[in-house]
């Protein structure tokens, strides 16, 4: 860290020429930033949603937090999801990351954080689905919501080492759905890409299935139509209904944050009156504190509700990288005079 009145700039370029190659360095921080904060080393206050009268998707999310370890770090997301942007063109998350010194207080970081969010997001989809899921290959990966999100998602996931047997495909915008498979080639090269008329298809079909859409309500009333021992990666929070929560094997990064913002778990809670349903945190299995399943036939949901902590740590890759690299845009004397 710097400790002077400058200031460290990393955009989307930089970040993106730091991290794209580094899928595996971005498991491993995930992983550890779940399991510092399954152990208390961290500070994570509820994320703060800004929402806007009438504009029902659309919202603005600051997370602050801090992450402790072997070498600790503290900071602010600032993220925006705007869904109407990818008519005009543009993405629909965009984000900015501010991290502090440890020492001083003073901001010394400023990142383009929609890459870091995307790629934080994905690692954690892919940390469950290895930890969660059956050993072996993944004979069918199913994807719902055609977006940049599930694009990485699909990217970690390949990472592994698990061969992807063929991938089936919804979107609400089926001109969306029927390109998708032009977005996945460079990652999946020739593994068979299918589109499906429905959601309930592609969970019928697939041993993993990924929601990461725009929804804001639930519309999947079971799971019936799963596979035995399929996992889903609910990482868009919101798809399943309360009963086909009701109905699994439940696994969550935080119980206390997930069950807030009328998420499809925080909902289950509310109709019940408690979270028994929730079995553990993924943290607690990745250190072998809960089995990865409770069963071998039940349908496991893994429910993220996104935690700060894990947008800290990618964070802190990328500025290490970038130290190392001189690369990022120096503003000297930003805070001259204060």
């Amino acid at each position: 860290m710097t400790h002077n009145d400058s200031l460290l700039i990393l955009r989307g370029p930089d970040i993106r020429e730091l991290l794209e190659d580094k899928t595996d360095e971005i498991l491993r921080a995930v992983s550890n930033a779940y399991c510092e904060h399954q152990v208390g080393h961290s500070f994570l206050p509820h994320s703060v949603f800004v929402r806007f009268p009438g504009r029902e998707k659309e919202r603005i999310i600051a997370l602050p937090g801090y992450l402790g370890g072997d070498d600790e770090i503290t900071g602010i997301k600032w993220i925006a999801s705007f869904p109407k942007n990818l008519d005009r063109g543009l993405s629909r998350a965009s984000a900015i990351m501010v991290l502090n010194s440890m020492e001083t207080g003073r901001p010394e970081f400023v990142l383009e954080a929609s890459t870091i969010s995307a790629y934080r997001t994905a690692a954690s989809a892919a940390l469950a689905a290895d930890t969660l899921h059956p050993k072996g290959d993944i004979d069918a990966l199913g994807v719902i919501g055609c977006g940049l999100i599930n694009g990485q998602i699909v990217r970690f996931v390949a990472s592994l080492q698990r061969k992807i047997g063929k991938v089936f495909l919804y979107d609400i915008d089926p001109a969306r759905a029927a390109t998708y498979r032009e977005v996945l080639s460079p990652v999946l090269g020739n593994v068979p890409v299918q589109t499906c008329a429905t959601p309930e298809d592609v969970m019928a079909k697939s041993a993993v299935i990924s929601f990461a859409t725009t929804a804001v309500q639930p519309s999947i009333a079971g799971i019936s139509l799963c596979r035995p021992a399929a996992t889903i990666l609910h990482i868009s929070l919101r798809d399943l209904m309360p009963d086909a929560i009701l109905g699994a094997d439940n696994v969550v990064d935080d119980v206390d944050h997930v069950m807030r913002a009328q998420t499809s778990v925080h909902l289950a809670q509310q109709k019940v009156g408690n979270h028994d349903f929730v079995r553990c945190t993924l943290a607690e299995i990745i250190l072998r504190r809960q089995p990865a399943r409770r069963d071998d036939s039940s349908v496991t949901v893994f429910s993220p509700f996104g935690l700060g902590v894990l947008d800290l740590a990618v964070a802190k890759l990328a500025v290490e990288y970038a130290q190392a690299a001189e690369s990022g845009i120096r503003v000297s004397d930003f805070f001259k005079g204060t």
